[in-house]
């Protein structure tokens, strides 16, 4: 028998940053590993394509933040510059500007979250409004990412939160809602507070420049899911579009030997399942061997929030002050932001009409309006942020509508959100809504547990070989003092009860 024949076989269920990062850690160490997608291109929710006349499109825009240290590392792997240089953006309100953010990382660094507040310009919330934060610093310091805060603060709405921790309602409607609609997708009373704290800690508190971010010079399914792909292929990957997963075979006790597809079955000595929520509540409704363990049939008490993406070309230019922009206000539970792709799109840059895209979450009340309503709504928008927008004619738009895409980490959901590691011991999670210690979120996110996959499937198989993954930087010095205090304090707390 040839050696070739001997390799482990892997199947990665899911062709975005999880699946693909595993997979790619995978085959450079010389595994069979075959990579399945339901979709008609690897990638996912991001991979972009074009329509019929030959435009460029894509499920929505997606930054790439200061932070994302693993993300970072890989594009430099790949050789490839697919990014923009860091930019400034703004928020708007009906009421117009709201906010303009600086790019931190050129600026004097003050100890966080100092720097956040003292160069953020806050053109109409009131000093006292900002200053009604500071008790909330409290939370900041004992939110430790530990299981223990999780369930803590997980039964907790982010509403109540702020609330508790003495925050006014106008920084609420005015800072914190908005950035909940954004980056969790959904008003803050239908938000965990675990999940905020995370995400504003990652993002925002945790050092000066996490809040600068970069953006993809055109789709990331062509800047970077494109090379990435060839890079797996030529290491001998296997990457199989449309093949939708139903079931998985299991020999009996808690291995699972097969991964079936309609008619195919794709034997495994391990499986990585690297997709959303909704993707895999999908593969659990199917399969008959997953509904039969607890743990998957509690998915389907984890919920995702709707998303609707559109982008419209206007015929003249039209001077947007920042290429990205996030707005609050227009409905009372939907975020949405828009950008300038001329200034971010190389496909753009020397077109002379302009090119917008704009993205809601939590955008339930549009998802069954027609396109052309849909436009009229977006357009309305666009020119009350931006009054240059109501001299502009929409020349063609695309407008796509994204049912559950994103995942809602709703108040309570921790309990329900898988570990790595599953009840069959051959398979493992991966993706932003899965468990882990890390510490970021969304695509980074997403990318580090397709990472830590690997390297499980690696340890199950008997190999030492692992990826590196890079931690998030530590703590600056005061926050550390901080939570070793909170520490000290709970475990005495704990002594006396």
């Amino acid at each position: 028998m040839s050696t070739e024949l001997q390799k482990p076989r892997v199947v990665v269920v899911g062709a975005g940053w999880a699946g693909l990062g595993a997979t790619y850690q995978l085959v450079k160490q010389g595994y069979d590993v075959t990579l399945l997608e339901a979709g008609p291109y690897p990638g996912g929710l991001v991979a972009g394509w074009q329509t019929a006349s030959g435009k460029s499109v894509e499920a929505g825009i997606h930054g790439f933040w200061y932070p994302y240290r693993n993300i970072f590392a890989l594009i430099n792997e790949l050789d490839i510059n697919p990014f923009t240089t860091w930019t400034r953006s703004a928020q708007y309100s009906p009421a117009g500007l709201e906010v303009e953010s600086p790019i931190f990382q050129d600026l004097p660094q003050l100890p966080t979250p100092l720097g956040t507040f003292v160069y953020t310009k806050f053109q109409r919330l009131p000093l006292i409004d900002r200053l009604s934060a500071l008790p909330l610093l409290y939370a900041v310091v004992d939110f430790d990412n530990s299981e223990a805060v999780w369930h803590k603060y997980d039964l907790m709405t982010a509403r109540e939160l702020f609330r508790n921790y003495g925050a006014s309602t106008r920084l609420y409607k005015d800072a914190f809602e908005p950035m909940l609609l954004v980056g969790l997708f959904a008003p803050g009373e239908q938000c965990s507070a675990a999940a905020t704290l995370g995400m504003l800690y990652y993002f925002i508190l945790a050092h000066q420049p996490d809040f600068d971010v970069v953006w993809c010079r055109g789709t990331v399914g062509e800047k970077i899911f494109r090379p990435w792909v060839k890079k797996i292929e030529k290491l001998g990957g296997t990457i199989l579009p449309k093949h939708r997963v139903t079931d998985v075979i299991v020999d009996g006790g808690d291995k699972v030997t097969g991964v079936v597809c309609g008619d195919q079955v794709f034997a495994a000595d391990a499986v990585v399942f690297a997709v959303g929520v909704t993707g895999m509540k999908k593969i659990v409704a199917s399969s008959p061997s997953l509904q039969s363990r607890a743990e998957f049939r509690n998915l389907h008490n984890l919920g995702a929030v709707d998303v609707l993406a559109t982008r419209l070309w206007f015929d003249r230019k039209i001077d947007i002050p920042r290429p990205s922009n996030a707005c609050f206000g227009f409905d009372a539970t939907t975020g949405w932001t828009f950008f300038d792709l001329n200034a971010l799109h190389d496909e753009y840059k020397h077109q002379e009409e302009t090119v917008v895209e704009v993205d809601f979450y939590h955008a339930n009340q549009f998802m069954h309006l027609d396109d052309e309503e849909i436009i009229k709504i977006v357009h309305n928008y666009l020119a009350t942020c931006v009054p240059g927008f109501r001299q502009g004619k929409v020349i063609d738009r695309s407008v796509v509508r994204l049912g559950n895409a994103v995942t809602h980490f709703a108040p309570g959901s921790y309990r329900y959100m898988l570990p790595a590691k599953t009840s069959l011991t051959n398979v493992f999670m991966s993706g932003d809504w899965i468990i882990n210690r890390h510490g970021s979120w969304s695509q980074e996110k997403a990318y580090v547990t397709g990472l830590e996959a690997a390297n499980l499937v690696m340890a199950y198989l008997g190999k030492d070989e692992k990826a590196n993954i890079l931690s998030i930087a530590e703590d600056e010095p005061h926050i550390q003092f901080a939570r070793n205090i909170n520490q000290v304090w709970r475990n005495v707390n704990k002594f006396c009860g």
